[in-house]
């Protein structure tokens, strides 16, 4: 067979015969330019004006059943996110998959309309500035508006997922302040409660003043900062002894909610003499806070017997303090490392999820 020259004319192959192909069967030039936005409107046309989706899942329907349940996108900001379209894209290329495969779908969009994002958003609209102001402003006119906002925003967010090629049953999202969705919340608490799964306890969880609330570990996302704080030493001197434990914070504000100090046993502590007072520190700790010039005395100490040895708080006349006195102890914490600090910790219940679970 004659190897075709291919210079500006198209060829059509058929059974090793060469034949020369019409004017009409030349692809279109492609410009240098390539305009996305224009391949993106035109795309999009072509699936509206053949009912692409429409006719996928009426070709599908009655097929096996793929069941996907969309984690739903929060609507508290009138826009989308790249993350957000990210995550979307995902979605969507695996339910385009499943649809190739012919299995029947749902296709159902959700939105997440409450917490305590969408309410800061309208407490700004407002101009609001704290719970009170939000009790004054009427608890019922607030919700309105937070509904109001959940609504501008499910519908920009509506507009951005078709615009970037998804395919879902956009008429027949849900929102989760719905009468229906609420209720079968509750519905599933009662059947959690009738088995005996739910309990009474207690935690420390962050809370905001301003709000009135308490936050979610949801709303403390991307909340924690690297910072540099001035760092602080504290003795707390031990009763009827005439020496402290020497600890270390980068969080003084914490020593007021003090209730015991954490060692670990499998640390060596020893005892230093410096000037007229004398301390308790791990071992490997003492070099680098002491300089070796004042330092009178070092003797080791048994970490088990300083176990269970009660002290004095630096606040404990303060009538708030005054009630946790007795609860000043030395408790036993695996945890603890002599890398930093003094290899004591400084335990406040009120102030941190670790502190209060020791506890």
């Amino acid at each position: 067979m004659r190897r075709p020259e291919m210079f500006g004319t198209a060829f059509l192959f058929f059974g090793g015969e060469v034949a020369k192909a019409t004017e009409k069967t030349r692809f279109r030039p492609v410009g240098a330019k390539l305009d996305l936005a224009e391949v993106d409107h035109r795309t999009l046309d072509l699936w509206e004006r053949e009912r692409s989706f429409d006719l996928l899942r009426k070709k599908n329907a009655g097929g096996p059943r793929f069941k996907f349940f969309d984690g739903p996108i929060t609507a508290n900001v009138e826009g989308m996110g790249v993350h957000s379209a990210w995550a979307r894209t995902y979605k969507d290329v695996y339910q385009r998959y499943k649809a190739m495969q012919g299995y029947d779908q749902r296709y159902q969009n959700g939105f997440d309309c409450q917490g305590l994002w969408v309410e800061v958003q309208v407490e700004r609209e407002l101009n609001l500035n704290s719970k009170r102001d939000i009790e004054t402003y009427g608890i019922a006119r607030f919700s309105e508006a937070c509904r109001a906002r959940v609504d501008r925003s499910a519908a920009a967010i509506t507009k951005g997922s078709i615009r970037m090629g998804q395919w879902m049953d956009w008429e027949n999202s849900y929102y989760t302040y719905s009468d229906l969705n609420i209720s079968h919340i509750w519905h599933v608490l009662k059947l959690c409660q009738e088995k005996g799964w739910l309990y009474k306890g207690h935690r420390s969880m962050p809370w905001c003043a301003r709000c009135g609330t308490a936050l979610s570990q949801h709303e403390m996302i991307d909340s924690y900062r690297e910072m540099t704080h001035l760092s602080v030493y504290v003795r707390f001197p031990i009763e009827g002894r005439n020496e402290s434990f020497l600890t270390w914070t980068t969080t003084p504000w914490t020593l007021p909610a003090n209730v015991a100090l954490a060692i670990n046993p499998e640390i060596e502590y020893v005892r230093v003499e410096v000037g007229d007072e004398a301390f308790i520190v791990a071992k490997a700790a003492a070099e680098q806070i002491f300089d070796r010039a004042v330092i009178k005395n070092q003797s080791a100490i048994d970490a088990r017997k300083l176990l269970g040895l009660r002290y004095r708080g630096p606040f404990d006349e303060l009538p708030a303090s005054s009630a946790g006195v007795a609860g000043h102890r030395v408790i036993e914490w695996k945890d603890v490392t002599a890398a930093e600090g003094t290899g004591l910790v400084h335990i406040a219940p009120g102030c941190g999820a670790e502190d209060f679970a020791l506890s």
